[in-house]
């Protein structure tokens, strides 16, 4: 599966990062991305959960 982080966001003090993850739908099969803003610590542990 197809794993990338895209931008670094800052907000005064905490540094966020964009991450897009590609996962495969249960119910069609079909690939769906998945977004979400995290801490820059938090992403590898995103990137890597199946």
């Amino acid at each position: 599966m197809a794993k990338k982080s895209i931008a670094t966001l800052q907000t005064g003090s905490k540094k966020l990062t964009k991450a897009i993850r590609m996962v495969r739908s249960p119910k069609t099969g079909a690939y769906i991305f998945e977004e979400r803003v995290l801490n820059a610590d938090d992403v590898n542990d995103f990137l890597n959960k199946k």
